[in-house]
């Protein structure tokens, strides 16, 4: 019995001990946050995430007092990560399964000799993309950016733009080698729908965000069909930006692990010239779902490092 009570003891001592840490001039905005993202945690896990918030708060505010005196290229933003360590997020957030050598590899991206690549494209104002999408508490962001590239490719194609399905991918890809919320890649999911000889359409078959179903591909929906798939030559930025100007979106994997990907609002994150890349982490995260990375030709977070896109 003594021992109980001095367990509880020590609870209640933390959790009054914890109510003084927190900033009492942030207690409106830490509700009005937790109710537009929709946050309810349970009464022992309230302290704990509130005391993370005003930490990513102050870390963010900091951040964006030194780009207004010029020491950064872009803003930070709180949003509905704003509750999460950094380490919390990357475990969360960060599906791309990296490995030594791809389990599938496509024909080599061969650079068109006499393109001039453009100063500028935005495959958004050509109809190339859907839009931002979110993939929850799943790792399935490698899904998202396979779907991304064959609706870019499928448009080209056809005219039509189709949003196609990651749930299809997360529940069905698994004899390719990905791996449904815990990771996969790109390249693996561009081999399933070439060996499955379709991919089904959002509608048909919606996200879930789990990946303990087992899969239900259903022919009749599909639209999309591949015959192969396009590496650019890892590491060579130059390529990627012929890429992208001569084909369309592609799929790219980022090492957005840091916290100015966790709280990206704004801006460039290093460089003058950039690519514009969206997340499937919804409208709510970085510049309404996208963020914009440097074209500077150093892979810069590794941007070219493992680039693709389908043959549709």
């Amino acid at each position: 019995m003594m021992s109980l009570y001095l367990a509880v003891l020590v609870l209640c001592m933390s959790a009054v001990y914890a109510a003084h840490m927190f900033d009492s001039q942030l207690e409106g905005h830490w509700h009005l946050w937790k109710n537009w993202h929709s946050k309810n945690y349970h009464e022992r896990e309230e302290g704990w995430r509130r005391m993370i918030w005003e930490k990513n708060l102050k870390k963010i505010e900091m951040h964006n007092l030194d780009h207004s005196m010029g020491k950064h290229s872009y803003r930070l933003g709180i949003n509905h990560f704003g509750d999460m360590t950094n380490e919390e997020f990357r475990q969360l957030m960060n599906g791309y399964k990296q490995t030594t050598e791809r389990k599938f590899k496509g024909s080599l991206f061969m650079e068109p000799k006499y393109l001039q690549a453009p100063d500028a494209v935005d495959w958004r104002e050509k109809g190339y993309v859907t839009p931002v999408k979110d993939q929850g508490s799943c790792g399935s962001c490698w899904s998202f950016s396979s779907t991304g590239a064959i609706e870019g490719q499928h448009f080209r194609k056809t005219g039509n733009l189709v949003s196609l399905s990651e749930q299809n991918l997360v529940d069905c890809s698994r004899p390719q080698g990905n791996e449904g919320c815990n990771g996969g890649l790109m390249d693996q999911a561009f081999q399933y729908v070439k060996d499955n000889a379709g991919l089904d359409t959002e509608a048909s078959y919606p996200y879930l965000g789990t990946d303990d179903d087992l899969c239900h591909y259903q022919p009749e929906f599909s639209v999309v069909n591949e015959t192969g798939f396009v590496d650019i030559p890892s590491g060579k930025e130059h390529a990627l930006m012929k890429a992208v100007a001569s084909v369309g979106p592609v799929s790219v994997a980022i090492d957005g692990s840091h916290d100015s990907f966790q709280f990206y609002q704004s801006g460039e994150t290093v460089g003058l010239t950039c690519f514009c890349l969206f997340l499937s982490w919804s409208e709510k995260w970085g510049d309404k779902g996208y963020i914009h990375i440097a074209k500077d030709r150093k892979n810069h977070c590794g941007i070219a490092t493992a680039a693709s896109y389908p043959l549709v």
